[in-house]
């Protein structure tokens, strides 16, 4: 945790909090603070700054909260993603929060297995969960949006087109394609498929509304290594 995120009910003052969850236990097991120590912190959704330790008892901690920093910037993205298996999406969730996407939508693909979308996972608190985590890791206070789409070609031909309108929209995909391009600077739609690609009539469909298949080379990566491997190289 390398920023403590600070939620609203914490607040019982304006520049006061009292934390007692998992933040506190990491503060005494990680952090080792003492009163008087200082660390950084955020509000989720909001800005970020320093606090003070001003109490730490058996179960509890204040902390004088000064928040005076913007979050750092978003990536100027979209990321279209086959919902992964259960697992594998938490550790995806916490890896585009702390790369900065701003705006994830999960969607259906003929290799999604039906299962995967019964997975409590995706219940919004697990889905802020995960999240959360990746912004502490990245020190970054801003939740990315995630919408999440049931029907790979209802969303593709009614709502993608006007979510790809004005971006370079790319398709990560294996196979005769061209090289996914490198430090771009314009904003980008970019759909990644699950675990052994989009299928043909996907990749079709998907560039009906905008988006044109690239490849990173030979090798076929799992969704949680090309993730990071493509944002990394667009930006």
């Amino acid at each position: 945790m390398n920023l403590l995120l600070l939620e609203q009910a914490d607040f019982v003052a304006a520049d006061r909090v009292i934390l007692r969850d998992r933040r506190f236990t990491h503060m005494q097991e990680v952090h080792r603070c003492e009163v008087g120590d200082s660390m950084r912190v955020g509000q989720l959704g909001g800005l970020m700054g320093r606090a003070q330790v001003l109490r730490l008892e058996g179960h509890e901690a204040e902390l004088h909260v000064s928040l005076d920093q913007p979050p750092p910037a978003k990536l100027p993205l979209t990321l279209v993603l086959a919902l992964p298996r259960p697992k594998m999406l938490r550790r995806v969730l916490q890896t585009i929060a702390a790369m900065g996407v701003p705006k994830l939508v999960l969607v259906n693909s003929y290799r999604v297995e039906k299962s995967f979308w019964q997975t409590p996972f995706l219940e919004p608190e697990a889905l802020r969960e995960q999240l959360v985590l990746g912004l502490e890791q990245a020190r970054d206070s801003i939740l990315p949006e995630v919408i999440i789409e049931k029907r790979f070609k209802p969303f593709v031909e009614d709502r993608l087109p006007a979510i790809a309108a004005d971006t370079l929209g790319l398709v990560g995909h294996p196979g005769d394609y061209p090289a996914c391009p490198r430090g771009l600077n314009q904003p980008v739609t970019l759909a990644i498929g699950p675990e052994g690609g989009w299928i043909p009539y996907e990749v079709d469909l998907l560039a009906k509304a905008g988006l044109q298949p690239v490849q990173l080379g030979e090798r076929i990566l799992r969704v949680e290594t090309a993730v990071p491997a493509l944002l990394a190289r667009l930006f």
